[in-house]
């Protein structure tokens, strides 16, 4: 079973001296391919004006496959070519290509490029052309992988109605495996559409290679999000065609996480490892997605430990891997400490749509929670801080205390605004004197702790990438600063006039709306606020996904439950709640309160349970054709405008 891992160079660009440093280090632990995810990280010859501004030349990615080829390193390029094209559609002179059309059929700024424009292959023939040469495996990857959109087009949609969307894709496949067979190449796809699209599987040609991929860990078989994490096997019949299996778990982190969730990166991998051994699968490929929040030597470590699944003598426990990935990347001492730390650490993961929501408001993520658990993860953090740590992981450290602080600051600053109302009303002059005071100093502390989240940001992106004052995380500091400016000017104008606490600020309105929104059969689903404007319509103020990314919530049936609030100018506001996507969700402990009083909504007194059911609770049976931006169901609420209790 071949063995390798991947580099996403399409999200940020490494240092190229740094990725060849690490390349003999993957070498000794035994891994044998390196897949390359480009999109535009690379200057194609054939393809002027695709790369982006700090892409590598020509010269350099010959350079990179020149020294994993002398370290016994193949090398398997990813060339997106369906899914995840933006990069093509982003340039003026491919934009034409997009599936995705407005109104008058001009294409869209976003969305993948259509099979039926015979410009499509054409652009596949350059860029395998031009990669050819670099494809060391003697097969290049295509992706292929969450091409939601096929069939959008107007050309396409009429080819699907005439021989179906399976046999549609399957030709595709065929059309881009005869041009890699024009140049001795293998074609490699993802196979997340053939669980979507089984029949195509019949279809297509022999000696095709399907990397299946799931990122939680799981007892026999694999589970599909978009199927509400039922089980699927695709090996069998795969093979039956004389396609080539791999296996494929996650090294690093999803989306906006700050590091890897060890432990689970760690658990999905020896999924897959027993699952390969039990297909006889061809290869296993550890790969790395948008690693551009974290610092990508953390997710060295995690290749490491999982190299002692054919490296080290069973027994093959987590913590184990683990210490044995630090011993592998750092030597020997503190690695039995810095793996229990990591696994420690998971545990107070900032993972999942609504722990992020605070990278970008400020006004939705209050409830009843309170914020012991966000103490608790700062003393964690600052605590691990003092710790002797290899630079990435004080960093990555460092960042996570601040945004334990950020948690603690906005959550407290939202109470204590209503604590203020609650004071003015009573004509409490001189508490409220002492509270603004505290509200100075807090503010002061929470300043100082963006600053030095400046250096962790930089320190954390700089390890690996050039200085860009333009990364992800050096923006986050930069967008939380002009939110504490607005406050600081509230606070002033607060100062000035009491009457100004009663009036909208960061962290909420004058009114705010809470409930707590319960995943019950994930999917892809989430929540959106509509509001009404005068005019009667509807239109969106705030969505959320509520997708996890944990293996808890990796589950057919779950019941994770987090708060959701939305700032409002008056209890009189019109506003409802819809559910999109495919999924279940239902809400709970619903009302409104500006501080002094609370309302809540008139609910029929025959209904057992007080939660609000939501969501689409059956399996969607052509998802190509599902809508995800329509309205599964929704939710408006009547309110008994006498105030429940006063508070």
């Amino acid at each position: 079973m071949i063995r390798g891992f991947q580099w996403d160079l399409a999200r940020q660009i490494e240092k190229l001296d740094w990725l060849l440093i690490q390349l003999p280090k993957y070498a000794r632990w035994g891994y044998q391919e390196l897949h390359l995810h480009l999109e535009d990280a690379v200057d194609y010859p054939s393809l002027p004006g695709v790369a982006r501004a700090d892409a590598y030349s020509w010269a350099e990615f010959q350079q990179l496959v020149t020294a994993a080829t002398s370290h016994g390193i193949k090398v398997v390029p990813i060339v997106n070519l369906l899914g995840h094209t933006q990069y093509l559609i982003k340039t003026e002179q491919y934009r034409d290509l997009n599936e995705l059309r407005g109104p008058d059929g001009t294409a869209l700024p976003d969305g993948q490029v259509c099979p039926s424009d015979p410009r499509t292959l054409e652009v596949a023939r350059r860029l395998i052309a031009d990669v050819a040469p670099y494809c060391t495996a003697g097969k290049i990857h295509v992706g292929l992988d969450e091409s939601f959109h096929l069939g959008k087009h107007p050309d396409s949609q009429t080819e699907i109605n005439k021989i179906g969307r399976a046999s549609y894709f399957a030709r595709y496949v065929t059309q881009l495996h005869d041009l890699a067979k024009s140049h001795n190449l293998r074609t490699a796809i993802w196979a997340d559409m053939l669980v979507l699209l089984p029949e195509a599987i019949a279809q297509l040609p022999p000696g095709l290679i399907a990397y299946d991929w799931y990122y939680h860990a799981f007892a026999r078989l694999p589970r599909f999000e978009l199927h509400n994490f039922k089980t699927y096997n695709l090996a069998g019949r795969l093979q039956d065609q004389g396609i080539e299996y791999w296996g494929c778990p996650m090294n690093g982190a999803f989306r906006h996480e700050p590091m890897p969730v060890f432990g689970e990166r760690i658990a999905n991998a020896q999924s897959w490892w027993d699952r390969c051994q039990t297909t006889a699968a061809a290869g296993f490929l550890v790969t790395g997605w948008e690693p551009n929040r974290l610092a990508l030597e953390t997710t060295v470590v995690v290749d490491a430990a999982i190299a002692g699944l054919w490296l080290d003598p069973v027994p093959h426990d987590q913590v184990s891997l683990l210490r044995r990935g630090f011993e592998r990347v750092y030597g020997q001492r503190f690695a039995a400490e810095r793996a229990r730390l990591m696994l420690a650490a998971d545990e107070r993961a900032f993972a999942g749509y609504a722990r992020w929501e605070i990278n970008h408001r400020w006004d939705t993520i209050h409830g009843r929670d309170g914020t012991a658990r966000y103490r608790s993860d700062e003393r964690f953090f600052d605590r691990s801080t003092r710790r002797k740590l290899p630079a990435a992981f004080s960093a990555s450290f460092s960042w996570r205390k601040y945004l334990a602080a950020r948690d603690c600051f906005v959550r407290e600053t939202h109470g204590e605004i209503q604590r203020a109302r609650r004071l003015l009303q009573r004509h409490r002059a001189g508490d409220l004197g002492k509270w603004f005071k505290n509200m100075e100093c807090r503010l002061s502390v929470f300043e100082e702790s963006q600053r030095r989240a400046t250096g962790a940001a930089e320190d954390m992106w700089n390890l690996s990438r050039k200085p860009d004052p333009q990364s992800p995380n050096s923006q986050q500091v930069i967008h939380d600063q002009a939110k504490t400016k607005q406050w600081r000017r509230w606070l002033e104008a607060a100062s000035q006039d009491s009457q100004h606490l009663l009036s909208s600020s960061p962290f909420g309105g004058k009114w705010q709306f809470y409930c707590i929104v319960h995943t019950i059969r994930p999917a892809l689903q989430k929540i959106v606020i509509q509001q009404q404007a005068e005019a009667g319509g509807w239109h969106d103020s705030h969505e959320r996904y509520l997708i996890e990314f944990r293996t808890k919530a990796a589950k057919p049936r779950i019941n994770i439950r987090h708060w959701l609030s939305f700032p409002l100018n008056s209890p009189c506001d019109r506003f409802r709640l819809v559910s999109r996507g495919i999924g279940e969700l239902s809400l709970s402990d619903i009302h409104l309160s500006d501080g002094l009083q609370e309302i809540r909504p008139q609910i029929k007194p025959a209904r057992k349970s007080k939660r609000i059911s939501l969501g689409r609770k059956q399996p969607v049976v052509d998802f190509f054709q599902f809508d995800r931006a329509e309205n599964q169901s929704v939710w408006q609420p009547i309110w008994a405008l006498s105030p429940t209790s006063p508070l």
